[in-house]
């Protein structure tokens, strides 16, 4: 009688468990946003956020815990519950906040492990830009230049999107240039327009109406291969630097999320990214859609965040003197 209990009761739990995991979610998702509102990964999990609701059948609320380029609310998901009910939504600066932290010696905030991804949603190369007053018509020129002169960028930030790119570079082409690290890719960019540096980079949604405006010039972009919005921009790899580099947004969950709430969240995002509104957000920010399940995102984030750990290891500590 003992046995068959104890039989009936593993079989209750079973089903019990069974029954739990069919029926996620039965509660609100919070879909945590590592940054402000307004900047281009909160302009993205907004929409998500939305097509999503429609396809779990529950809220998918957005908590934007902003600072410490992005490390405070990434944190926040790492440490989370994981039950599928927290979500990330944030941007490649998740590789770099580590990587900084070893060269001050300071335990990390986070560790990428304690993340697993759930869907690459987009990525953007950046582009090298100058004022178009300027008298570099080309990489090459520019270059020249700098083996001349002292000459400065700006930046999103130090160990930032947009730093980084540029030390890549930089080191390629074995120059030096004094940084201006500012708050974010608005700020850098108005110092390039206000003639505070000499050059700086975007992406291309950013970057697409000031050149045609006539206010910058595009030099080169990191991308594989030439935009669709920048189609006479070349890239650094038709110019002989093997460099690549890309902005991107992705959704993650806390390590040991169970297998089952993974597999919801896949398939719903999957689904967003189609949804007619979500697509209609993204054209209108020309930001194209590149979407890559769990699997070939959890390579393209590794290939990326070695470069990156390259190149922050090559700038070594830098200390922020604003």
């Amino acid at each position: 009688m003992i046995a068959k209990s104890l039989v009936t009761a593993s079989l209750l739990a079973l089903a019990a468990t069974a029954i739990a995991q069919e029926s996620f979610p039965s509660r609100p998702i919070t879909m945590i946003i590592p940054f402000p509102p307004g900047g281009f990964v909160d302009l993205t999990g907004r929409p998500l956020a939305a097509a999503m609701e429609k396809i779990v059948g529950q809220a998918v609320a957005i908590s934007n815990r902003g600072g410490a380029v992005g490390a405070i609310g990434t944190t926040a998901a790492a440490n989370s519950k994981p039950d599928g009910y927290t979500v990330l939504t944030t941007a490649s600066t998740i590789s770099m906040v580590p990587e900084a932290d070893k060269l001050f010696d300071r335990k990390p905030a986070y560790t990428i492990d304690q993340l697993a991804p759930i869907a690459l949603i987009w990525t953007d190369p950046v582009y090298l830009v100058v004022l178009s007053e300027s008298p570099w018509k080309s990489v090459k020129e520019l270059v020249a230049d700098a083996r001349q002169r002292p000459m400065s960028f700006s930046s999103s930030g130090l160990y930032g999107a947009l730093h980084i790119p540029t030390e890549m570079f930089l080191q390629a082409a074995k120059i030096k240039m004094r940084h201006l690290p500012t708050a974010g890719g608005g700020p850098s960019l108005t110092q390039l327009l206000g003639g505070h540096v000499d050059m700086s980079t975007g992406g291309p949604a950013a970057l697409t109406s000031h050149i045609k405006a006539g206010k910058l010039r595009g030099l080169a972009g990191w991308g594989a291969k030439r935009h669709a919005l920048l189609p006479d921009v070349p890239t650094f790899m038709e110019l002989g630097y093997n460099i690549e580099y890309y902005v991107w947004v992705g959704v993650f969950v806390p390590a040991g999320t169970p297998d089952a709430a993974v597999k919801v969240l896949r398939d719903a995002t999957r689904k967003a990214v189609e949804d007619s509104d979500f697509k209609a957000v993204m054209a209108k920010l020309n930001t194209p859609i590149y979407y890559l399940d769990a699997p070939d995102f959890q390579k393209f984030w590794a290939r990326d965040a070695k470069r990156i750990a390259e190149v922050i290891k090559v700038i070594g500590r830098v200390e922020d003197k604003k």
